[in-house]
This record gives C-alpha cells, sequence and structure tokens, in this order.
C-alpha cells in the first residue's frame, strides 16, 4: 500500500527534499542543506516544518471537557479559553497510549493535536471515551510548524495580531488570505508556532513563510535533533504503552487538581498506578547523556555501570549539532540518575563512556510573556 502525501508535497519536491516514509507518509527527513545545518539554521534564525502528517482533532460538546478528563490527567475543565495544555492519554497499566496538546477553544469545543502513528488508535480510544461528544478528525486540514528565535518577528510581520501570544495559547488569524489557527507552541525547544490550514490553501501560506529571509524549509531528521537536544519525548522512545509519565519524567504533566487530594482526583486510566509511583519512586528513569568521543550511540543499545552491569536501555541518540557532540536519552536506575553520573553504553561489544546530563541540553527559548 502506497504512503499519503501532505498537501506540500510537490512543494517538498520543488525544494529538493529527500522524502521517507514516516507514520504511513511520504515526509521530508532532509533538504539540499543536510540535517546539521538545517537543524542550525532553526537554532539561529527560523525553520518551516511540515507536521500534517499528525492528527487534528475537534472534541465538542457541553459534556467534552468531562469526557476528555476520563481519558487523560490534565485540567481540561479548568483550561482558560484559547490556551492549550500538553497531556497524555494512559492506559489502566499506567503506560502511555500517545502524548497530546489540547487546546481549548471555546466553552464547549476542544483541538487536540495527536502523534501521526497513532492518530486512527487515538481517535478510537476519544470516541469511545467521549460518547456525549461530537469527535471529528480534521483531515482537510495542514499543520505547519515556525520554529526559531526569529519566527516570532516573521510571523508578526506577515500578522501582526499574533505578537501576543504566549506559550501554549492560541489565536485565529489571517495567512495568504487564508483563515489559520495559530499557537504558540513546537517542538524543538525554540520559540515558535503551529499554523493549522486548509489543505487547499497550505502551499501558499508555506511560500508566504519561505519568502521571509529569515525562514528555511526543514525536514524532519532536524525536527528529531532539536527535539532530543531540548529533551523532549518522542512516542514509541521515550514514551509507549508500557512507560508511565512518571518513568518518562513527566509527572508534571498530572495535574494537582487530578492529583491524590485534589479537586478531582483521578478517574483516568491506571491513574491509581500512577498515583503509587508519585509516592513510592519507579526502578527506571528518563535522563539525557553525552556521549564522550565522537562515535554516537542509538536506541536499543545497552547501558552499563562502571563495574560493566546492566543498568538501561537508549531510547533515543544522535549528534547535537548544537553542542556539537553525540547525545541521547535513556532509561537507568534511580542510582544512575545524578547528573554527572559516569556510565558506559554496550556499542556492538565496545563500551563508549557517556555522563548524564541536566535536560534540556539546550537553554529553552519559549516566549511566556
Amino acid at each position: 500500500m502506497s504512503n499519503k502525501q501532505t498537501a506540500l508535497y510537490e512543494l517538498h519536491l520543488r525544494l529538493g527534499a529527500r522524502m521517507v516514509p514516516f507514520a504511513g507518509y511520504d515526509m521530508p527527513v532532509q533538504y539540499t542543506d543536510g540535517i546539521i545545518k538545517e537543524h542550525l539554521h532553526t537554532r539561529a534564525k527560523a525553520g518551516l516544518f511540515d507536521v500534517s502528517h499528525m492528527g487534528q482533532l475537534i472534541v465538542e460538546g457541553p459534556a467534552a471537557a468531562s469526557e476528555l478528563e476520563t481519558l487523560m490527567p490534565a485540567d481540561i475543565q479548568g483550561l482558560a479559553l484559547l490556551h492549550s495544555t500538553y497531556s497524555l492519554l494512559t492506559n489502566t497499566q499506567g503506560g502511555v497510549e500517545d502524548d497530546l496538546i489540547v487546546t481549548r477553544l471555546s466553552d464547549e469545543r476542544f483541538m487536540l493535536v495527536v502523534n501521526a502513528g497513532c492518530k486512527m488508535a487515538d481517535l478510537a480510544i476519544i470516541q469511545a471515551g467521549c460518547t456525549q461528544s461530537v469527535v471529528t478528525m480534521h483531515d482537510e486540514r495542514a499543520l505547519l510548524a515556525l520554529q526559531g528565535p526569529h519566527a516570532r518577528d516573521v510571523l508578526v510581520r506577515l500578522a501582526p495580531d499574533v505578537g501576543a501570544l504566549t506559550f501554549m495559547s492560541g489565536h485565529e488569524t489571517v495567512l495568504a488570505d487564508t483563515p489559520c489557527f495559530v499557537t504558540c507552541s513546537g517542538y524543538t525547544g525554540e520559540d515558535g508556532f503551529e499554523i493549522s490550514v486548509p489543505n487547499t490553501q497550505a502551499q501558499a501560506v508555506a511560500e508566504l513563510l519561505l519568502a521571509e529571509p529569515e525562514v528555511e524549509a526543514i525536514g524532519l531528521g532536524a525536527r528529531d535533533s532539536l527535539r532530543l537536544e531540548a529533551g523532549l519525548c518522542l512516542y514509541g522512545h521515550e514514551l509507549s504503552a508500557d512507560i508511565s509519565p512518571v518513568e518518562a519524567g513527566l509527572r508534571w504533566a498530572i495535574a494537582s487538581v487530578r492529583r491524590p487530594g485534589g479537586e478531582r482526583e483521578g478517574g483516568y486510566p491506571g491513574a491509581a498506578i500512577i498515583a503509587e509511583q508519585m509516592a513510592g519512586g519507579v526502578s527506571r528513569v528518563r535522563v539525557g547523556l553525552r556521549v564522550e568521543g565522537k562515535r554516537p550511540v542509538r536506541e536499543g543499545q545497552v547501558v552499563l555501570d562502571a563495574q560493566g552491569e546492566p543498568v538501561g536501555i537508549v531510547t533515543s541518540g544522535g549528534f547535537g549539532p548544537s553542542v556539537a557532540a553525540p547525545v541521547a536519552m535513556a532509561f537507568v536506575t534511580p542510582e544512575c540518575r545524578a547528573v554527572d553520573s559516569a556510565l558506559n553504553v554496550d556499542v556492538r561489544g565496545t563500551s563508549i563512556g557517556v555522563r548524564v546530563v541536566p535536560l534540556p541540553m539546550v537553554p529553552p527559548g519559549y516566549h511566556r510573556g
């Protein structure tokens, strides 16, 4: 079965993209400059990413907020108008079926942005849990991400009304004569925006942004290295149905009102297990790693202590252009989590030295106002 194509497929080819299969879509992994230059350009100026493969769902109805709270540990009922929150679809074992962003569009209407590889499963979960609400997948809309320290200057130049947006807030505006919904969010650790636009106008909006001198097209390769340096989880790597939010270092995503003793404690799948982990600890924790030398470590490789005993596993790894060294994230035993702990990774029978480093590995650039 052939892969799907986003509304920007032809534009990607025209820009010289190398296309690869990803989550059922043909997506640009890089353009002619290559991943390292694209990564550094995003950190220095502004990069434009096509993330239209992700799912955009609308959940609406008088019971939408309360029904969504039966699926995730966020404070959906208390979410302010045109504000967003990061959350997790949990399962009965305390694991994570997907991570997502929820934005309140009105009192009874919410937009959910979910991961591409999970979106059909997410749709089924949300429809099953929101039986009193209308749940719709909006495949007719594209999603663009403009990221980097100059992203705000660029977008305000084209749509001055978005200048007041702060991290995790949204606003409807007009770009290329097209109504778009813009949120101040992203997946790079930088200030930036995600722009939801009808497929029919996606290329016009993308070309408008690319015409600005600070903006270059950026592929999924740099998106991955950017999020790795930023210490952001990737579903299927640092998050899965077998990894809990507490293990992944995401206890902050459990809203205070949903924790034990909170106004609406529990009530989501796996709540008792997650509460127990928050109180009593876990047997593995997510950490950042800086690799000694130039040889990168990769997902699935075993982390060893000083005595050569297995203490964890690498979940993501690659070269970090902003730190000019190979970097990784891994799950290790709590005894090995301290910053600057010296560990090793077994790379095909060779022990590669690594050190635990704080996450994120680069200072975040989020615009909080």
